[in-house]
């Protein structure tokens, strides 16, 4: 755009996305060492793959080429085209992801796509025929055809490189090799999972050409997908975000700073999100409508509406990418996000140094409760489908828990899986970590009763399409101080620094001070039990100084089983190790075949929650009361959680999660795409921009209904 001044013309700066820069300001001398830093520190971390690895990617990718094309000119010839025909038969293979976009590290995967013409189906022919021909040769290996996913795949290493294929066939005859995947027609006459397949590539090609600068958002993704990674907010399947998301969320800092370079994107990035007024959608482009095919729209789509965190692909049909997030894992993310703020601005005050920015979160430190799901099969094989099965549908876990305790228990799957080597058998464990929503006002002894809602979703996965004998599921509550030694990243457990709380605690309590203080947290610790005088209460020694202390109850088995549970309970009246794993023998167990579920392989388990009153502030961190049994051999645990959240155990980041407007993260806020001013951000108003390009400002209510769809299982 050009305009005059003073009868001089000058040219106005380039508009990256839906709203102008908040910044053209370029790097200083020293912006230009941090980014020198930067990129040595990523190099040292190993996030580059070698020139002999990427040239045999390339030499991998070309013989995968030969083989979908001679698959399609011998389905050609099967089906009685003429010679001609069969000579001019085609398919063309691209890559999207972290490959097409230039951020692949070693050993990651390449995902890629083969366009095929009109005669040459997926069902049939792509998931059978081709899936053939690759199990015949010897470089194919863990070949593993997945037709009914959202985006049906086939996964396979091919000389040792991981190869995730995806087939999309479009309405033509004869695919060009030239072939523009960008141009919207291709899109016509296909059905939805081909407009998946496709946009996969149409997406990162759309990327690359929205952001400025293509190298600085290349250095940027690469460092922010290696802190998601480290913090544990790396996975679409679970609730966090995935590759495309993060890629998405870095472009739109691209676009909002234009000039800067990763060293100045890398600190906006985290004072951008901080700030950001979800669930108002990030952009990189006005949404079209043109084709027909359905486009993320509040206004039209009941189910928009209750995205928390919207993302939206630039290629259309625009969607969006991360429907996946909960309320859980958005707040989760947001803690993520106020850590890497805090460090960069260390880090350009010069107090601290890029590798603070990287340090590992210390998932096992964070809360008091824990869920653990176990998972175990005959063989590895079979543990490989369940293992992924089961992952897909922790989500659900996560959005029923939240349903079940009306947002009020917080839940933080964390996305790794883990395996005891001490023990024989295919089997792994995944861990989710639980507290209180922060803000709540409870009653003493107010408990989250969420046994109905694991049975209803070990139910739910036990209902997978292609179970098999031997494959099961034990889901279970431990508390922090009895995680399984073989979860931690150092294999024992490490000392906690003492927790000083508030700001009128600066100093450590006095002797006097602390007897006080532990008399009145062992008096308001106590859970109170129908018939039982005070006297029978039996406290066991309190945990190490360095942390809030868990405390097992002994107690009457049927006066404590009717006052906090209601069915008669078996009591363990020892208060010893069995009960606080909260996992009791049955005969039942006998009958279990997988060795790594001696531990319990009950098919109801009850897990209680019982949150007691607490303060505020951290120094009246009241303890955990846990009671341990088991009714008719259902292992069952009580107890009350007051969890700090925090990713090394401080109580800051276990603050009541910020609501914007009065309203929740399934109610309303303005859809805003950017901000005014740097440092203005909450300020910020969004028009979001529609087909005919006016300018709609509109809210969802508050009080909007919730779409409980979403957080029902679906068998």
């Amino acid at each position: 755009m050009m305009k005059s001044s003073g009868g001089l013309t000058v040219a106005s700066p380039k508009q990256y996305g839906v709203t102008k820069p908040l910044s053209t300001a370029g790097p200083t001398v020293t912006d230009l060492q941090r980014s020198r830093e930067l990129e040595r520190f990523l190099v040292n971390a190993g996030l580059y793959e070698s020139k002999e690895e990427a040239a045999k990617r390339e030499e991998v990718l070309c013989r995968i080429k030969e083989v979908v094309k001679d698959w399609v000119k011998q389905l050609t010839r099967l089906r009685g085209y003429t010679d001609q025909m069969v000579e001019a038969a085609n398919a063309v293979l691209f890559t999207f992801g972290s490959y097409r976009l230039g951020v692949h590290g070693p050993g990651a995967d390449i995902d890629t796509l083969c366009v095929g013409p009109s005669y040459v189906n997926r069902e049939e022919d792509f998931f059978f025929g081709l899936h053939n021909i690759l199990a015949e040769m010897e470089e194919v290996t863990e070949l593993q055809p997945v037709p009914d996913a959202h985006v049906p795949v086939m996964k396979l290493k091919f000389d040792g490189v991981s190869i995730d294929l995806l087939y999309a066939s479009i309405s033509l005859l004869v695919v060009p090799e030239d072939l523009d995947i960008s141009d919207l027609s291709v899109l016509d006459n296909v059905d939805e999972p081909t407009v998946r397949s496709l946009n996969g590539c149409r997406v990162a090609d759309q990327i690359l050409k929205l952001v400025p600068n293509v190298e600085h958002f290349r250095t940027t993704l690469r460092c922010l997908k290696f802190w998601a990674k480290r913090r544990g907010v790396y996975s679409n399947v679970t609730g966090f975000l995935g590759g495309v998301n993060w890629a998405l969320l870095v472009a739109r800092v691209c676009q909002l700073y234009p000039n800067a370079i990763p060293s100045m994107l890398v600190p906006r990035f985290f004072r951008v999100y901080t700030l950001w007024r979800w669930p108002n959608p990030v952009m990189l482009c006005a949404i079209e409508d043109e084709l027909g095919f359905s486009v993320w729209d509040p206004r039209k789509n009941p189910k928009d509406r209750t995205h928390h965190m919207p993302i939206i692909t630039p290629a259309y049909p625009c969607m969006n990418s991360s429907y996946n997030v909960s309320v859980s894992t958005l707040r989760v993310m947001m803690e993520q996000f106020e850590f890497g703020k805090k460090i960069c601005e260390e880090i350009e005050v010069n107090k601290a140094q890029w590798s603070a920015l990287f340090e590992p979160y210390f998932f096992f430190e964070s809360y008091k409760n824990y869920l653990q799901v176990d998972i175990g099969a005959v063989d590895a094989d079979d543990l490989l489908a369940w293992k992924g099965w089961v992952e897909s549908r922790l989500r659900q876990l996560t959005l029923m828990i939240e349903r079940d305790t009306y947002g009020k228990l917080q839940c933080h799957p964390y996305p790794h899986e883990y395996v005891d080597y001490t023990k024989q058998g295919s089997h792994c464990a995944f861990f989710m970590g639980l507290q209180r929503k922060q803000g709540e006002v409870v009653q003493e002894g107010q408990q989250f009763d969420i046994r109905g809602t694991v049975d209803e979703f070990k139910n739910s996965v036990n209902m997978y399409m292609f179970w098999k004998p031997g494959m099961e599921i034990h889901v279970s509550h431990l508390l922090r101080k009895k995680i399984p030694l073989y979860v931690l990243p150092e294999g024992y457990r490490r000392t906690r620094p003492q927790r000083l709380t508030s700001e009128q605690h600066q100093e450590k309590l006095s002797p006097e001070n602390s007897e006080r203080h532990l008399k009145r947290k062992r008096d308001s610790d106590a859970i109170p039990v129908k018939g039982e005088s005070p006297e029978k209460r039996k406290f066991i020694s309190p945990e190490r100084q360095d942390s809030v202390s868990s405390e097992i109850v002994s107690a009457s088995r049927d006066s404590l089983a009717s006052a906090i549970v209601g069915p008669k309970l078996e009591i363990d009246n020892e208060g010893g190790e069995e009960a606080s794993k909260g996992l009791v023998k049955s005969e039942r167990e006998k009958s279990c075949g997988v060795n790594a579920f001696k531990a319990g392989c009950s098919s109801s388990t009850s897990i209680v929650t019982s949150l007691a009153s607490e303060m505020c502030s951290c120094e009246k961190d009241f303890g955990l009361q846990s009671v341990h049994g088991s009714s008719e051999g259902s292992p069952t645990s009580v107890a009350g959680s007051n969890s700090s959240g925090s990713s090394q155990g401080s109580c800051e980041a276990d603050s009541e999660v910020r609501l914007e407007n009065g309203c929740d993260n399934n109610g309303s806020g303005l859809f805003q795409g950017g901000l005014l001013e740097e440092f203005e951000v909450s300020n910020l108003s969004y028009f979001f921009p529609l087909p005919s390009a006016v300018y709609y400002l509109f809210f969802v209510p508050c009080d909007s209904p919730f779409d409980s769809s979403l957080l029902l299982i679906h068998t």
